[in-house]
């Protein structure tokens, strides 16, 4: 093993989602300098477009793609393994976030957007990719992600949101046993407050300034502070690692 946090990575087929969000754009960054391919994925194909002319290496791809559509995952799967030559890694960072004043506004809707995108997308994203992961027979790593309100709840109408990201956790905590024995790692990583646009919408500067002022290191994280995690746990170096929630919130949970 060489000691760098790349290790292990080029060359590695990776298929991301979310690649055009604060965090995933940044982790497609982070992947292609360290040498890996990436499937980059998101809704709009303009958007995942300019992400990949950013991106060193490759070639890569760029795929708009509905997440939300369960049988369409097959098809999207089989895009990627046609186009990179098979999948190592995948990473679900596509996430949705309705905020509302109270709980008594959340809507049915809004319950449904987030719970397809944020859970239910992402479950049987995994079990496609976990397919061919197993096929490959050469193990791999899963990385979801969840949030800081899988352990505090949330808060007003952010519980439905806090709800699906929970759901996160233990789903990612029963498929690293269930995949365990295919040498295929399953685990999440909880951001706190990072610094991107779904944080702040739907926000006062007041609100913002309040959540910060409770962050022990004072400040927002930056979403390139998030990459370096996601593939730590996508290197050699987290090889024993499965079943995890890493916490990356600057202090704001302490556990």
């Amino acid at each position: 093993m060489t000691w760098n946090l790349a290790s292990g990575l080029e060359g590695k087929r990776v298929l991301l989602t979310g690649a055009s969000g604060g965090i995933g754009r940044e982790v497609a960054l982070a992947f292609g300098a360290a040498g890996a391919r990436v499937a980059a994925v998101d809704l709009s194909q303009e958007k995942v477009d300019a992400v990949v002319t950013e991106m060193e290496g490759g070639p890569h791809l760029a795929i708009g793609w509905d997440l939300r559509p369960v049988a369409s995952h097959a098809a999207l799967v089989g895009k990627v393994v046609a186009g990179l030559g098979g999948i190592d890694i995948l990473v679900c960072t596509a996430a949705v976030l309705v905020r509302r004043h109270t709980v008594d506004d959340v809507t049915e809707a809004d319950w449904d957007f987030q719970h397809d995108v944020n859970l239910k997308s992402v479950f049987f994203l995994n079990q496609a990719v976990s397919r061919v992961l197993v096929k490959q027979g050469t193990g791999g790593r899963i990385i979801n992600f969840t949030s800081q309100g899988f352990w505090s709840g949330g808060f007003g109408g952010s519980v439905a949101y806090a709800a699906t990201k929970g759901g996160i956790v233990s789903m990612t905590r029963g498929l690293a046993r269930s995949f365990a024995k295919d040498r295929i790692t399953v685990n999440s990583v909880s951001p706190g407050a990072a610094d991107t646009p779904m944080m702040r919408s739907g926000m006062t500067e007041a609100q913002l300034q309040s959540t910060i002022s409770a962050i022990p290191l004072g400040r927002m994280a930056e979403p390139s502070e998030l990459a370096g995690t996601v593939l730590f746990l996508a290197s050699d170096h987290a090889g024993y690692i499965t079943g995890a929630t890493i916490n990356v919130s600057g202090g704001w949970l302490m556990y």
